[in-house]
């Protein structure tokens, strides 16, 4: 195609790195930004959690914030009933979503696509519910307050200018993105892609779909945890929002910006959407929302398959290429 760069693998991994420097170099560049930047990365992550779920294994899904609200709720809890250890108390978030994912997958896998979006909704409006009840745990819609977050590996304490925050997320997120891409990257990865394209033809070779599926489910559930316990320990503060509807819709609509099926669809939306957001609110405080309705139209308009969709029209990869 005319107008078309390929680009090598050498160049592909130098693109990649000058992203996460990028990213990185926000700390200096933007000192008075850094809760924005933290906030970036962490719904970047839950962006990527989802991907995987809807645009790897194509498991339509609408209630991706009941595991980033379980996962929030769980760091929270921990932090405010005497374990306030940052690093392990993703750990136990991942796992605890991982399980929550792996038994609601029995539910959402075996459904068609209308039957998942049902169950997903409801599960997540269930959940939300069920914080609002036990407010005398959650917090309700007053949040849950009172979090202790102890420092990172015992040296770097938690700040009011975000410094701590921004970097604890970094790393955290950076590390969860890379097992993402190992495990897309992996045998694994490569048949949710075969059953996204043809779930009949992988089965028609024996492949177990349901199994792979529910695996991809868990996982990209305690991904979307770990996001949930990064924005609650960085704020130390969980909002009954954090598991609502608008949460799950909110994500969507980042990762459609994005581009799904794509590795760095979740973060590029991400950065997109929430820095626009914050511009417009800046701008015009009453009528924000509006102009960030009329930006979405706009970009789902004109950019198909997202902004990672629109550089893959203008760049390929050499693999692409053959």
């Amino acid at each position: 195609m005319k107008n078309t760069l390929t680009l090598t693998p050498q160049r592909l991994r130098t693109v990649e790195i000058a992203f996460w420097l990028a990213l990185g170099c926000s700390f200096f560049v933007l000192p008075d930004q850094l809760t924005l930047m933290s906030q970036i990365l962490i719904f970047g992550l839950f962006a990527v959690s989802l991907d995987m779920a809807l645009g790897y294994a194509g498991i339509l899904t609408v209630g991706h914030a009941a595991f980033f609200g379980a996962g929030a709720y769980v760091a929270g809890l921990l932090a405010k009933h005497g374990w306030g250890e940052p690093i392990s108390g993703l750990l136990v978030a991942l796992l605890v979503c991982a399980a929550l994912g792996y038994a609601l997958s029995y539910l959402v896998v075996r459904g068609a696509d209308l039957t998942r979006l049902m169950i997903t909704i409801g599960v997540c409006v269930l959940l939300a519910e069920l914080a609002n009840r036990l407010s005398g745990i959650t917090g309700g819609t007053d949040g849950l307050q009172g979090m202790v977050v102890w420092p990172v590996l015992g040296l770097f304490e938690f700040d009011l200018f975000g410094k701590t925050a921004f970097g604890y997320a970094f790393v955290a997120v950076l590390v969860m993105f890379l097992l993402v891409r190992l495990v897309l990257r992996s045998p694994f990865g490569l048949a949710l892609r075969g059953i996204h394209d043809s779930r009949k033809r992988m089965l028609a070779i024996g492949s177990p779909v349901e199994a792979r599926l529910r695996m991809a489910y868990a996982f990209s559930a305690a991904v979307a945890g770990v996001a949930g316990a990064l924005l609650a320990q960085t704020t130390q503060f969980v909002g009954i929002e954090s598991i609502g509807f608008n949460r799950s819709a909110e994500v969507l609509i980042i990762l459609v910006l994005g581009g799904t099926g794509r590795l760095y669809g979740g973060m590029v939306g991400a950065i997109v959407y929430m820095l626009v957001h914050d511009w417009f609110a800046d701008m015009n405080p009453q009528y924000w929302m509006f102009w960030l309705g009329i930006f979405l139209i706009a970009a789902v308009m004109l950019g198909r398959g997202g902004i990672m969709g629109a550089l893959s029209r203008r760049f390929r990869t050499e693999e692409s290429a053959r």
